[in-house]
């Protein structure tokens, strides 16, 4: 096959990096696989897959290896998961969702919202979206070591809102990355437009601050939101 073919091959099928055979907590309420897709255009200091980031990386895994095995998993898991990595960076996932969904399965993406575009043309296929918010605007481009990445995540964030799907927002945060006041602006942000469940994560990469929030924060931040959820350690 010439290369020119082998090149148009790969982008039609979806990259992957690895493989969760079974978890109950990346996709609430269903007993789901994590397809892990290759390749992010951010550089988080604190990512916890960073494996996943080169997309030149050869596949862990053929996409039909992937299949083969949701296909022996029918009517044991809910759904599957469209992990990363960042999922949306290939413009086969819209394909590999859609054969997913026709074997049965409900589908979720876990993004960072960093191509709006293509979220909105998922939107339909997906049961659920945990939509990662790094932090307030000013923040993203030093946390992403991407030039406007937040203004790609926060207008994800507002077609995610306005599609209806069932979601997750989420922040990874320490001290070291902004202040604990900044953090409690953020949350005031994200009520203002119409989050309702908001999750705070704590940072634990190596060399992360020390967590600074005081329980009154804490309680400050829950209030803000109809469904809050607090993830230490």
């Amino acid at each position: 096959m010439a290369a020119k073919s082998v090149a148009a091959a790969q982008a039609a099928t979806l990259r992957v990096g690895g493989l969760t055979s079974l978890t109950s907590i990346d996709f609430p309420g269903r007993l789901a696989a994590v397809v892990y897709a290759q390749g992010c255009p951010w550089r988080c200091g604190y990512c916890h897959n960073p494996g996943l980031l080169d997309a030149t990386t050869p596949a862990a895994l053929d996409w039909s290896q992937v299949l083969a095995f949701l296909d022996k998993r029918r009517g044991l898991l809910d759904g599957v998961v469209f992990s990363g990595g960042e999922p949306t960076l290939q413009t086969a996932l819209p394909a590999a969702v859609r054969e997913v969904r026709a074997m049965g399965f409900q589908t979720a993406l876990h993004t960072g919202g960093m191509y709006p575009e293509r979220l909105s043309a998922l939107l339909p296929l997906l049961d659920w979206v945990g939509l990662d918010i790094k932090g307030p605007l000013q923040r993203y481009d030093a946390i992403t070591g991407a030039p406007g990445s937040g203004d790609k995540a926060w207008a994800s964030l507002r077609r995610l809102l306005a599609s209806g799907v069932a979601y997750e927002c989420r922040t990874t945060w320490h001290a070291g990355l902004f202040s604990a006041v900044e953090l409690l602006a953020l949350a005031d942000a994200l009520a203002a437009l119409g989050v309702a469940h908001w999750a705070l994560q704590e940072c634990r990469a190596p060399g992360a601050a020390a967590w600074e929030l005081s329980a009154a924060q804490v309680l400050a931040l829950e209030q803000r939101f109809a469904v809050f959820t607090l993830r230490r350690g």
